[in-house]
């Protein structure tokens, strides 16, 4: 009798027989611990998380100072998205849901308003690598960084 994780195929190919084995195995189960975006808490981390290192900053030195400050505040977006996003990255091919902060400018200040969603309208009023999968993330990023949205959409002393 054969074990129970061996299969036999026989083939009779003019008057001889030819008899295969092999194994049956199951594919191990991988367990993939669910990743906790909110670890996220600084740009730094995000940097960790990417193997990245944080002091590598894009090089605007040929570029007015009052541009500088939201070219890199706009690269240190991208990367907290990218860690936070986890692997996952928009499909604009399809009615996916995509969710980004929004942001109020007040007399008071800057304010966060509501993360929203978009996905069968034509325009945009984000960059399209500034989202993510879920509204709470989108939440999470708007209050964890706001100092960084501030540096890429005000005009800063």
């Amino acid at each position: 009798m054969l074990p129970n994780n061996l299969l036999i195929y026989i083939n009779h190919f003019y008057s001889n027989t030819l008899i295969i084995m092999t194994t049956k195995t199951k594919k191990p189960a991988t367990s993939k611990v669910k990743f906790n975006y909110k670890t996220i808490k600084t740009f730094n981390d995000a940097c960790a998380k990417l193997s990245l290192d944080p002091a590598q900053l894009p090089d605007t030195s040929m570029i007015p100072e009052e541009f500088s400050k939201p070219i890199i505040a706009g690269y240190k977006l991208m990367i907290i998205f990218k860690a936070i996003n986890d692997g996952w990255t928009p499909d604009w091919s399809n009615n996916q849901y995509k969710y980004y902060p929004w942001y109020w400018v007040l007399s008071s200040g800057f304010g966060f308003s509501y993360s929203d969603f978009n996905y069968s309208i034509t325009y945009t009023t984000v960059g399209s690598r500034l989202c993510t999968d879920s509204s709470d993330k989108a939440q999470f990023i708007a209050d964890q960084f706001i100092a960084e949205y501030q540096e890429y959409l005000l005009y800063s002393e």
